[in-house]
């Protein structure tokens, strides 16, 4: 698994979804950026620096959050899309006595070895190629710091899976990765020491017109064997009371189930065996010099 893409993501469903997704937070993301961002607590180094990746999908709230935790470090603030970086621009200006007194605020690529901490909230999940993106944090992230993040697990929408299969229908979502499996890409990216952990969230609501609203808002389906074509409205009428037949509790609420896989995991020192015919960069020659030096907290 550490060397391939995920199966059941189309490509080119994920480009589009990736230019097409709402420039907001979902609710969903913010209590998950909550939730991670408590996590920190069990972590002693402070960053001098720390990214903030693609902030106005995972949750912009959590920007206030991580300011606070860490108020003397500088922030990259790293959008992908211009419209959603408009909003980043916007929603993460600090007052004008902020601006004056606390660290830099940047925003744009993040820098190779620029931060201590990268921040990632419920992005892997959506990504074609996960094992690039994994790759491109691990660049951004200095020697012996560490990255946090967050992504949708295969308990997900297993309700909604179980509805589709009864029916006859193809898959309603991709299918999400194991957090052991998310354990290997990160060893095999250069990581060290990852810690999975898992929870699982029960979300409600009160008719099946609001639960397809917001599962609109948290993604797309970008199973290779999604339906290829537009559903028609008998289609939609028919749905909506399949879905209110099958997941109403007793409590009258239409419930689905998401489980959110938290990741954490350090970038070592790098080893380098050498030989007469060995090249090692300066960054990382930098850092096997000093290693003996500043051993990881």
């Amino acid at each position: 698994m550490a060397d391939q893409r995920p199966p059941t993501i189309d490509p080119v469903a994920a480009r589009h979804w990736d230019s097409a997704a709402p420039a907001r937070s979902p609710w969903l993301h913010e209590e998950v950026a909550r939730r991670m961002e408590d996590r920190l607590q069990w972590i002693r180094m402070a960053p001098k620096a720390w990214g903030h990746w693609e902030p106005v999908r995972g949750g912009l709230e959590a920007q206030a959050l991580l300011e606070r935790r860490y108020p003397k470090a500088e922030c990259f603030v790293a959008e992908g899309r211009e419209s959603r970086a408009t909003v980043a621009l916007e929603r993460a200006a600090r007052p004008w006595w902020r601006r004056l007194t606390g660290p830099t605020l940047h925003h744009g690529p993040l820098p190779d070895a620029s931060v201590q901490m990268l921040w990632a909230n419920m992005a892997l999940h959506m990504s074609a190629d996960p094992q690039a993106l994994i790759a491109q944090w691990h660049r951004a992230l200095a020697t012996d710091g560490f990255l946090m993040f967050s992504c949708l697990g295969p308990d997900t929408l297993r309700e909604l899976r179980a509805l589709y299969a009864a029916l006859g229908w193809p898959p309603p979502a991709h299918e999400f990765t194991d957090m052991h499996d998310w354990g290997d890409m990160l060893v095999h990216a250069g990581f060290a020491e990852p810690v999975m952990d898992m929870e699982r969230i029960t979300l409600t609501w009160e008719t099946p017109a609001r639960l397809l609203e917001e599962l609109r808002e948290l993604g797309a389906n970008l199973h290779p064997g999604r339906f290829p074509a537009l559903r028609g409205r008998g289609w939609r009428a028919r749905f909506e009371q399949e879905l209110a037949r099958s997941l109403r509790g007793a409590d009258g609420r239409l419930a689905l189930t998401f489980e959110i896989i938290y990741g954490h995991a350090l970038k070592p020192a790098p080893r380098v065996r050498m030989s007469e015919h060995s090249a090692v960069s300066l960054e990382d020659m930098r850092a096997l010099l000093g290693a003996d030096k500043h051993p990881r907290r």
